[in-house]
């Protein structure tokens, strides 16, 4: 995938940008929709999406979190339920008969030492990625959005960008890199676009509690300490979880051409980040856990160039976790 997409990113291709076509009749799917980064996409989707005549939320409810059927009131536009496996072609099949638009975000996402049932990274990311690409040769999609992850350049002491060579190490980012082929096999007939992710933060009432800036806020509020992997040292890219959901609206909403994309606003270090909370929780703790044990790095470079077609929102780090902070029930 060196380079994909980066050559035609600034120019519109005449096989996409199918906004008048779809005028108001766009009927999206979203593979893994009921997650985290899925309650703030379709609330965006409906706000700001002309076009869009419906939204079909195809997940398995693995997380056993409902919070995306309670906290909300989804009703400027159709949005539909499917409880389904990304692993069964025949369900996704009959789905995609009556799909436009497809947002691929249904995944095994990694956590800090994650080795347990690594079989699952590639089952689910890789091959369940497969499954839904045959579903999507077979059927009238013309669009394809795929959330991939930084984590497809494995670990590097330099800043990555787009034309990088993936170099994955771990399980994780071995498998979405894999399920980026699954997806850019259907460039040539379908407009395909990769984002790779930074790692993803910041509150909605889906969140996900192992995400390390969300960990270190829950338990700064509650327990009054956070634990660090490592040294803290290690970098890592971030984004937040409404920023990354309005790219993908651009992409939906024909914002920018079809191809591979970084989406990241902050490199910091872990102690950098608790650091950040600190600020917040003045009283705050910390403990460091296998400290001599070398964590990867993860830099890219900044600023992304996708924020050239869907600028950021002006909101600082601070002030999105002091909205974070504020949402708690205590």
């Amino acid at each position: 995938t060196k380079g994909w997409g980066a050559g035609r990113a600034c120019q519109k291709k005449s096989a996409g940008f199918t906004r008048n076509l779809y005028r108001n009749d766009m009927k999206v799917l979203i593979t893994g929709g009921a997650g985290y980064l899925g309650y703030s996409l379709v609330r965006q989707l409906l706000e700001d999406v002309d076009q869009l005549h419906s939204v079909t939320i195809y997940d398995n409810l693995s997380r056993k979190n409902y919070s995306f059927f309670t906290e909300a009131r989804f009703n400027q536009k159709p949005v539909h339920f499917i409880q389904g496996d990304i692993l069964d072609g025949r369900t996704l099949s009959a789905v995609l008969e009556h799909t436009d638009c497809v947002i691929h975000l249904a995944a095994k996402v990694t956590t800090p030492f994650a080795d347990q049932e690594v079989h699952l990274y590639d089952q689910v990311n890789h091959w369940g990625t497969a499954q839904l690409a045959t579903a999507i040769e077979k059927s009238p999609v013309r669009k394809v959005i795929y959330l991939s992850s930084i984590s497809v350049y494995g670990s590097s002491d330099s800043f990555v960008d787009e034309p990088e060579e993936p170099n994955p190490r771990s399980f994780y980012g071995i498998s979405k890199l894999e399920g980026e082929k699954q997806i850019t096999s259907l460039q040539n007939s379908r407009d395909v676009y990769v984002l790779r992710s930074g790692n993803v933060y910041g509150y909605n009432p889906a969140y996900r509690i192992d995400a390390v800036i969300n960990r270190f806020m829950f338990d700064a509020n509650f327990i009054g300490r956070i634990k660090i992997n490592g040294s803290g040292e290690q970098h890592r890219s971030f984004i937040h979880v409404d920023k990354i959901a309005r790219t993908i609206v651009g992409a939906v909403d024909d914002t920018y051409s079809p191809g591979l994309y970084n989406v990241v606003e902050h490199n910091m270090t872990v102690n950098e980040v608790a650091r950040e909370v600190g600020i917040l929780y003045p009283k705050l703790e910390s403990i460091h856990v296998n400290y001599n044990i070398r964590m990867d790095d993860s830099r890219t470079r900044l600023p992304c160039r996708i924020f050239d077609y869907v600028p950021l929102l002006d909101r600082s780090l601070h002030e999105e976790l002091r909205e974070f902070k504020n949402s708690f029930s205590f």
